[in-house]
């Protein structure tokens, strides 16, 4: 049958396929929403099954298909549910009120994949667009609203996969997509051999029978590309290079209490754990178990008092570094701006205290700062726990950190939750670091999975930028992870350590630093036109040709 397609020019665009909508009663589409949520979810940590992922990614890709849009929506929003139930859940230390909020709030970018789907795969060349769905919802979701929240994209399942080659060339946000893509590719082969095994054409030695089965091959031909690929790339030596070396000692002074947000026990407790460790990572230096540090890196709220104003915690950073006889990078909670403001911050501290500074710039959303106050302290009174309100910093995590001897390092400083955003992240690298920390703080979420989940986005932040990634926490995990995702060293959780490590300093940029927020642009932008197209299509009332 001929249909409107072949003479509307929006026929044109629209893809030549034998796919009827989906139709399934209501609680059978919900519970397989669901399935595909968790399949997506099941690749994240601490469960580690990446290659669940482009199989919950085809099932909603197909779910989408049936006949109204908002069953389309239905399906994104509660398959998004799942995955986020069994991703950002550990939000219950906080508040047990935090998830019950932050989850369904979240599964609206899944909702709104669902719906995007559902229009693009009217589209020619819809795989591409199908899986450019999740780039563009994760495009909008790390940055509306309140800054966004970037914890649970596609790309932070690939450090131990194939696909994860591709990061340091196209980045976390163009390695999403493929992983999406092979999603919707493993979908386009079912279709391809669907259609093949019934044919209903007279000869199956036709072309015609035959066009179906070499549409289903070419898909996992492209899976295979892709993964074989990634796996080639992986292994290229890529263009960052080595000049010269530098000794990092990390301390994890380990903190007082049990997760949730009284953990860091009385004032200046955790500082006075991370003096002792510092303590014993000299003590090992100077025995000659680890070498002897350029620096001292302490983790994200190593003091919880500003040191610029509090004496007492002052005289603890200068006992300790006149202990090490080393420059430190200490993370602390600082005043202001303004009088109910604090910053959480990176200071290099010498013997002439304070000498250069990096403000956090990517705070958490209810938890470091309170959008909408009067609204939210109305309906969740707990809400007030935040406390004074973070004020973001503004300028590129690098600075100038001076050595003993007079020698100077560009050290890159990413503070906990930032680790999510690549703008933040990219710009270390950008800006010139030599070498690149972490500095920490998941006590709140200790015994939950929030703390491997961070290790892993480090680690494939590590393979984005070839660089090795030291790492400081206040009690999970420290360690260091080398340029393609290793894990060389890593503490165990709820405890205190020390170790000393020697880095290469690194000079040079990876093409993910310009190329992934590129991609990122373009794919959003030709998968929201392609979703304006099969809207249109759609309202015009135009199908697809049916052979």
């Amino acid at each position: 049958m001929i249909s409107a397609a072949r003479t509307s020019p929006w026929g044109v665009l629209l893809v030549s396929a034998r796919r009827r909508p989906v139709t399934l009663p209501w609680w059978i589409s919900t519970l397989l929403s669901a399935l595909a949520g968790a399949l997506v979810g099941l690749a994240f940590q601490p469960y580690g099954l990446w290659f669940t992922a482009p199989f919950g990614v085809a099932l909603l890709c197909w779910l989408t298909r049936q006949r109204r849009a908002r069953r389309a929506a239905w399906s994104g929003f509660v398959a998004g549910l799942v995955m986020l139930a069994l991703t950002v859940s550990w939000e219950y230390v906080v508040g047990w009120w935090m998830p019950l909020l932050l989850v369904p709030f979240l599964s609206l970018w899944t909702l709104l994949t669902g719906v995007v789907q559902h229009l693009v795969q009217r589209v020619r060349g819809w795989p591409l667009w199908a899986a450019g769905a999740w780039t563009l919802a994760e495009a909008l979701g790390q940055r509306i609203p309140f800054g966004g929240f970037a914890w649970s994209r596609l790309g932070f399942t690939t450090p131990d996969q194939p696909l994860g080659g591709w990061l340091w060339v196209i980045g976390v946000t163009g390695v999403g997509w493929l992983v999406a893509l092979v999603g919707t590719l493993l979908l386009a082969a079912f279709d391809g051999f669907a259609a093949w095994r019934h044919a209903d054409l007279p000869g199956t030695g036709s072309a015609l029978s035959r066009r179906p089965l070499g549409r289903g091959l070419a898909a996992l031909t492209a899976t295979a590309l892709l993964f074989g690929s990634g796996a080639l790339l992986a292994r290229a030596p890529g263009p960052i290079s080595a000049q010269g070396s530098i000794s990092v000692a990390t301390v994890q002074g380990d903190v007082d209490g049990s997760a949730g947000p009284h953990t860091m026990g009385y004032a200046r407790s955790v500082t006075d754990n991370h003096l002792s460790e510092t303590i014993m990572a000299m003590a090992r230096a100077r025995t000659g178990v680890d070498p002897m540090p350029d620096f001292v890196l302490w983790p994200e709220n190593s003091t919880d008092m500003d040191p610029n104003d509090d004496p007492q915690t002052a005289q603890i950073l200068d006992d300790a570094q006149l202990i090490a006889g080393r420059p430190m990078f200490v993370g602390a909670v600082t005043d202001g701006p303004g009088e109910d403001g604090r910053q959480t911050t990176g200071l290099w501290w010498t013997e002439q205290g304070e000498t250069a500074r990096y403000a956090k710039r990517n705070a958490v959303p209810f938890g470091e700062f309170t959008p909408m106050k009067k609204l939210v302290f109305a309906l969740v009174p707990m809400a007030r726990e935040v406390g004074r309100q973070t004020v973001e910093g503004t300028s590129p995590g690098v600075i100038d950190g001076q050595l003993n001897g007079g020698r100077t390092v560009r050290v890159g400083d990413i503070i906990c939750y930032e680790l999510a955003f690549d703008s933040t992240v990219y710009d270390t690298e950008r800006h010139g670091a030599q070498v690149i920390t972490v500095q920490s703080n998941n006590s709140t979420y200790t015994g939950t999975m929030q703390p491997l989940q961070q290790f892993a986005i480090t680690r494939v932040r590590a393979m984005e930028m070839r660089r090795e990634i030291v790492v400081a926490t206040t009690n999970s995990f420290s360690g260091l992870i080398d340029g393609r995702g290793r894990v060389l060293a890593r503490s165990a959780e709820a405890s205190a350590y020390s170790q000393t490590f020697t880095v290469p300093l690194r000079s040079g940029t990876t093409p993910a630093m310009w190329v992934g927020p590129a991609i990122e642009l373009v794919i959003s932008i030709l998968t929201a036109l392609a979703g304006v197209i099969g809207a249109v299509g759609a309202r015009r009332g135009v199908t697809s040709p049916q052979g």
